[in-house]
């Protein structure tokens, strides 16, 4: 049985994790905003004998990242998967009208939640990781690969961006410490941000995503993956 951390664990892909390792036996600490308001969770967790639990993870608070950490306490993490996401405002281009303040303010809780959060959360973890030898992927986009060949979605592209630079610097950084970091892309998928005409399943991403972070070994580290399987041109 592995322990196994999910931030951004109450819909979507996150929520798909959570049900995919449980099946697989092991001991999953679900993070999210609200837990109380996470039904399905909550429902997960009620039947799920212990194996479940629910805490609370605000990615713009380091007191709650803190916190979050405090409640795996000495406890080793096999994996943690940073999934926490937000679209960051509005996704059309510059040329349609003017930025305003508000929508700066979205930004900035953006790389908040995107691209710091994930960071902070991997360090509150490291003593959790080292000791396992632990597995962190952090889930990415296509978007903020520079092969993508369209614009808009300024913010969300560059928090990705962002997020895969940090994380192929903390491959660099934890690989003689044994811990495996990594980004991937989930696919395009249908959840609130893909749409209901998306390619794929939260499900389907889910299952690709845990056969990824299964497969991965140090060799790995630094490394983009799709959701499966293959590499991402950076």
């Amino acid at each position: 049985m592995a322990n196994i951390v999910i931030a951004g664990a109450n819909r979507g892909i996150g929520l798909a994790l959570v049900k995919a390792y449980l099946v697989g036996g092991n001991r999953v600490f679900a993070l999210c905003r609200n837990p109380q308001e996470a039904e399905e969770l909550n429902q997960l967790a009620a039947n799920a004998d212990n194996q479940l639990t629910l805490h609370p993870l605000d990615m713009t608070d380091g007191a709650s990242i803190d916190g979050a950490a405090e409640v795996v306490g000495g406890k080793p993490v096999d994996v943690l998967l940073n999934v926490a996401g937000v679209i960051g405002g509005r996704s059309d281009s510059l040329l349609n009208a003017p930025f305003t303040e508000e929508d700066f303010t979205h930004w900035r809780q953006a790389f908040e939640v995107m691209t710091i959060g994930p960071f902070r959360l991997t360090q509150a973890l490291l003593p959790n990781l080292t000791e396992a030898g632990g597995k962190v992927m952090t889930l990415s986009s296509q978007i903020g690969a520079s092969t993508w060949p369209h614009g808009g979605l300024y913010v969300y592209g560059a928090t990705k961006a962002g997020i895969n630079r940090l994380m192929r610097s903390l491959a660099m950084d934890l690989k003689d410490k044994g811990v495996t970091v990594a980004v991937i892309h989930p696919g395009y998928v249908q959840t609130d941000m893909g749409g209901p005409n998306a390619e794929i399943t939260p499900q389907e991403s889910a299952a690709g995503i845990a056969a990824v972070v299964e497969g991965m070994t140090i060799a790995d580290t630094g490394e983009f993956f799709k959701w499966n399987g293959e590499k991402h041109a950076w």
